[in-house]
C-alpha cells in the first residue's frame, strides 16, 4: 500500500468511527430493536430477565462490563462452532480483507471457491460438487430445486417436528405448524413420521415424490432417527428414483462427534447435503449444497442455463476464506475427536441424574447436541405443580430452568422448542471439562431448588400470568 493510499483510508475512516458510534449509541440497544426491528424480542427478553448486556465475547464466553463471565452452551443456535472470534479465523478475514482481491466480478472464477469446495468434499468422498450461498435456509432452497429438476417430480417428503430453515420452500418442509401458520399456500410437500419406513414406502408408491429430506438428529427436541432408518430409507428411495437429502447445517461439522452426522450410520450417501452455521466460524454466513456430480450437470446442462441457480453474494471471498480457516482448524486442533470425548463426558454425568431428580425423565444426543427431557413427576406436590404448568402452556417448566441457569449460574442455554420440555445444548465444539463441570454443578442446583420448591416456582407464576395472558 502506498503513502497516499495510507492517508486516503485515514481520512475516510474519520467520517465513520465504528467505536465511537457504539460508545455512544450502544447504551440504545434495547431501544433500537423495540423500535425499529422485531419489537417482540427485546418484550421476551425483557420478560424472563434475559435482557443482559455482554461487551465482549471470547472463546464459549460472554463478558459484561464488570467482567463476569457467561458460560455460552447455545453457540448462536449453532453458528459458533469454534467458538468465539477463533484467531485463526480472524486473522484469515484480516488477511482476505488485505489482499483486496477482485471479488463477485462475476465474470471469472476466483480461487477460494474452488479450495474450500475442495475441502469441504474431502469430508464427503461421495459427494462431487458445491453451490455456495448464504445460509442453511438457502442451502435447503438449493437442494429442493435441484431434486425437483432432476427427477421431473413435484412433491417432497419430510419428518414431522422438523425444522429446514423460514424461507418458503424450506418453510414447506417445516414440521412445527407454529412456523408455518398464516404463509399458506405453501409448496405440495407431505410430512411422514420420523423413523416409519411403511409411511416413507406408502408415499413413494404414488410416483409423484422427488426426495426425503431429513435431520440425522432433530434440532427440535433433539430426536434422532432409528438405528437402521436411514440406509433403509435410502434403499427405498432410490428403488422409486427417489433423492435422500440430509439436512447437516446444525448436525454437520463434528457437532455430533463425526464430521457429519449421517456418518454414525455404515452405507449412508445422501445425493445432497446441506451445511451452514459452524462453516462461517461465527463471521461471514455461508451455506453449502454438496451433491452428486450427475445431479450438478443436470441442472447445469448447457451454457443458456448457466445461472439458472445462483447467488448475489454467494463464494464471496471473505465467506470462503472463513470457511477455509475453520475447516483448518477443525483438521489442525482435532476438533471431532475433542467433540466425542468431552459430548460423551457431558451427557453421562447428565443422564447419572435421572436417577436423583423425578422430573428429569430423559437425556439423548450425541457428540455435543444433547437433550434434556423433563416429564411428570410422581409425588403428590410436585405433580400438582407440574400441572399448573402444563395447563398454562406446555414448555414452562424448561423455561424455568433455563432462567436460573442464565441468571444464577451465568450459563446460557434454550429451549429445544415450541411446547417442549426439553432443553437443548450445543455449546461451541472447543467446549473441555472445565465448561461440563460448570454445567453439571449449575444444572444439579437448579434442579436441587426445584424438587425443594424452592424460589424458581415463584418465577413459574410468572411464567403461567405471560402464558394466560398471551392465549
Amino acid at each position: 500500500m502506498t503513502t497516499a493510499e495510507s492517508a486516503s483510508e485515514s481520512s475516510q475512516a474519520g467520517e465513520f468511527e465504528l467505536g465511537k458510534l457504539l460508545a455512544e449509541r450502544g447504551a440504545e440497544r434495547y431501544e433500537l430493536h423495540t423500535r425499529y426491528l422485531n419489537h417482540q424480542l427485546p418484550r421476551m427478553l425483557h420478560t424472563i430477565g434475559f435482557d443482559k448486556v455482554y461487551e465482549r465475547a471470547e472463546g464459549a464466553y460472554f463478558y459484561d462490563a464488570d467482567g463476569n463471565d457467561y458460560l455460552d452452551m447455545l453457540a448462536g443456535f449453532g453458528v459458533m462452532g469454534l467458538g468465539r472470534h477463533h484467531p485463526v479465523v480472524r486473522k484469515a478475514l484480516h488477511d482476505v480483507l488485505d489482499a483486496r482481491l477482485a471479488d463477485l466480478t462475476r465474470f471469472d472464477c476466483q480461487p477460494l471457491p474452488g479450495l474450500l469446495a475442495e475441502k469441504l468434499l474431502a469430508h464427503s468422498p461421495h459427494l462431487d460438487r458445491a453451490f455456495f450461498g448464504n445460509s442453511g435456509t438457502e442451502a435447503v432452497e438449493g437442494a429442493l430445486k435441484f431434486a425437483r429438476f432432476v427427477t421431473g417430480r413435484p412433491r417432497i417428503l419430510y419428518c414431522a417436528h422438523a425444522f429446514h430453515g423460514l424461507t418458503t420452500g424450506s418453510l414447506s418442509v417445516n414440521g412445527e405448524s407454529g412456523f408455518r401458520d398464516g404463509f399458506a399456500p405453501l409448496l405440495p410437500d407431505t410430512a411422514v413420521p420420523l423413523g416409519d419406513l411403511d409411511a416413507l414406502e406408502r408415499e413413494l408408491r404414488k410416483g409423484d415424490v422427488a426426495a426425503l429430506i431429513v435431520e440425522p438428529i432433530q434440532g427440535k427436541g433433539v430426536l434422532e432417527a432409528p438405528p437402521g432408518y436411514l440406509p433403509a430409507a435410502q434403499e427405498l428411495l432410490h428403488r422409486q428414483k427417489a433423492l435422500l437429502i440430509a439436512d447437516e447445517v446444525q448436525t454437520g461439522l463434528g457437532r455430533t462427534g463425526d464430521f457429519y452426522a449421517y456418518q454414525h450410520e455404515e452405507g449412508v450417501e445422501p445425493d445432497l447435503v446441506c451445511v451452514a452455521k459452524a462453516l462461517s466460524g461465527g463471521y461471514v454466513p455461508v451455506g453449502a449444497t454438496l451433491g452428486k456430480d450427475w445431479i450438478f450437470k443436470k441442472v447445469y446442462s448447457s451454457m443458456d442455463r448457466v445461472l439458472v441457480h445462483s447467488a448475489s453474494f454467494g463464494s464471496n471471498a471473505q465467506a470462503m476464506a472463513a470457511g477455509l480457516a475453520v475447516l483448518s482448524v477443525m483438521e489442525n486442533e482435532q476438533i471431532v475427536a475433542g467433540v466425542r470425548a468431552t459430548g460423551e463426558l457431558l451427557r453421562s454425568r447428565l443422564a447419572a441424574l435421572t436417577d436423583k431428580y423425578e422430573m428429569l425423565a430423559d437425556v439423548r444426543g450425541r457428540g455435543l447436541m444433547i437433550g434434556i427431557e423433563f416429564g411428570r413427576p410422581k409425588s403428590l406436590k410436585l405433580r400438582s405443580r407440574w400441572a399448573v404448568l402444563q395447563a398454562a402452556r406446555k414448555g414452562l417448566f424448561a423455561q424455568m430452568v433455563v432462567v436460573p441457569l442464565l441468571q444464577k449460574h451465568r450459563i446460557l442455554t434454550q429451549v429445544s422448542g415450541d411446547h417442549m420440555e426439553v432443553i437443548k445444548l450445543i455449546p461451541p465444539l472447543i467446549i473441555g471439562e472445565r465448561e461440563v463441570d460448570r454445567f453439571v454443578d449449575a444444572f444439579t442446583a437448579v434442579m436441587d431448588d426445584a424438587h425443594d420448591g424452592g424460589l424458581m416456582w415463584d418465577f413459574g407464576k410468572t411464567l403461567v400470568k405471560q402464558a394466560v395472558a398471551n392465549r
